[in-house]
């Protein structure tokens, strides 16, 4: 299946290479007879990332780099969509590549399906200890004890906010909210409406962007599953979190807001709510500052830990990597860890992470990383991803399934159809349900918690 992929970048550099070691593998004469001076080619390692634009050619300058720096390993990198169904698919086809870029999110479901090579031993024989990343990132490529990949381009949310809007509505735009409480206050100062008081600007609204509805309840104290045989959505920590995510639907009214909502343009486009400053206060991650940049340069903003019900948690965050794996049954496994060990190595790592304007997932970065990367509050994003109250994901086999039910959930919160007891009510005992069969499966298979 993988001859199916080819990598139109650098296939002329490829060549290149290739030509190089047939040349060299010519015979040669050596006093009155002829001998041998064939070279052997360089093992072909195939990737397979999901990266474009800036974000592929930092990990391609990476990859020539290796490629470069030595003859035995030659890395054939090659960029697709759809990279987590096709990696599934060729592994199941006893065709897979041998390195893939995938997503912490995918990490447990790929070991749960036996689809990805153990590194442990790996790791160990390199002399490479697991503690050189930051924790929070070795845990999204950890299931069961066992480390399934390795953290590249990590990524935490913040608060980031709009400081001309402050200006604008006499707040300090150097002071950020660092309590709910004060977050409250704040967007509503920010608020503009018509004559008609249809909405023309908000401070903050929950639903934006919608990507971590199920979220709000780590910023309370809450947390939507025990790690092991409990769900706990429905919590009294939890349960606050969706009042407050309610409270704002009363206060504006869901009908209006929903109005004021479809004005929205993509995410990515100069009609986002945040860069088109028609919300002041919204929660985003490390790379919105490449949007920024892209679509709103003259934007005067800032970026701070989200705020969070209590002030001894403030600095938290959501975390997340993108990470490199080794499917099962790749072909040369030796071969891709030793560009895997290239990549994780400091210098690699920081060039890389530059390169996308991100920080890097190791523990120890060289004096000059954030001198040369572009990002102006990347040390904020990096100091919240080292916060030992941070979190992820829940490490789950049907994360999709919980995540499903928590924004549908969210949407029937706010549009104030349930009230939060009832909603979180009702995933608890649907996702409890799931979690059991989950643990007799694994109990069937050896493997309980």
């Amino acid at each position: 299946m993988a001859k199916r992929f080819k990598n139109a970048v650098g296939r002329g550099a490829e060549a290149k290479a290739r030509g190089v070691f047939r040349f060299a593998a010519l015979a040669c004469v050596a006093g009155a007879g002829w001998a041998t001076c064939a070279l052997a080619s360089p093992v072909e390692v195939t990737y397979w990332e999901k990266w474009t634009r800036f974000e592929g050619e930092a990990m391609k300058a990476v990859v020539d780099d290796f490629n470069r720096s030595q003859d035995k390993i030659f890395v054939r990198y090659v960029t697709m969509s759809n990279i987590v169904q096709k990696t599934l698919i060729a592994t199941a086809g006893g065709d897979p590549p041998d390195l893939a870029g995938l997503e912490d999110a995918n990490m447990v479901s790929f070991a749960d399906k036996n689809a990805l090579t153990e590194l442990d031993g790996y790791l160990k024989d390199a002399g490479i200890s697991p503690k050189i990343f930051i924790p929070v990132l070795l845990s999204r490529c950890t299931y069961r004890g066992k480390v399934w990949a390795v953290p590249t381009t990590p990524a935490t949310t913040a608060l980031h906010w709009n400081k001309t809007m402050f200006r604008r509505a006499g707040l300090d735009p150097e002071s950020p909210p660092r309590t709910i409480a004060e977050l409250d206050q704040m967007a509503e100062k920010l608020v503009i409406r018509d004559k008609s008081g249809k909405i023309l600007q908000m401070g903050f609204l929950p639903p934006e962007p919608g990507w971590w509805n199920w979220a709000w309840p780590c910023f309370f104290g809450g947390r939507l599953w025990d790690g092991k045989d409990k769900i706990t959505c429905d919590e009294p920590a939890c349960i606050e979190a969706y009042k407050w995510v309610q409270s704002y639907a009363r206060r504006y009214g869901a009908g209006p807001v929903q109005i004021f909502q479809s004005g929205f343009g993509n995410f990515a486009s100069p009609q986002n709510a945040f860069l088109a400053g028609r919300v002041a206060m919204v929660i985003q991650g490390v790379w919105m500052y490449n949007f920024i940049k892209e679509y709103s340069p003259e934007m005067q903003w800032g970026a701070a830990p989200f705020p969070v019900k209590y002030s001894k948690q403030y600095g938290i965050s959501h975390a997340e990597a993108d990470v490199l794996a080794i499917p099962r049954g790749a072909r040369h496994p030796k071969e891709a860890f030793e560009f895997m060990k290239y990549v994780i190595a400091q210098g690699p790592m920081e060039k890389l992470c530059i390169g996308q304007r991100k920080f890097s997932p190791l523990m120890k970065v060289s004096k000059a990383f954030y001198a040369m990367n572009p990002h102006p509050a990347l040390r904020l994003f990096a100091d919240v991803a080292r916060n030992p109250l941070t979190f992820g994901f829940p490490q789950l086999t049907f994360w999709e399934e919980f995540l499903d039910e928590m924004n549908f959930a969210f949407q029937k919160i706010w549009m104030l159809e349930v009230t939060p007891e009832q909603a979180m009510a009702d995933v608890k005992r649907k996702m409890q349900k799931r979690l059991d069969r989950e643990l007799r499966r694994l109990r069937r298979l050896g493997l309980e918690q």
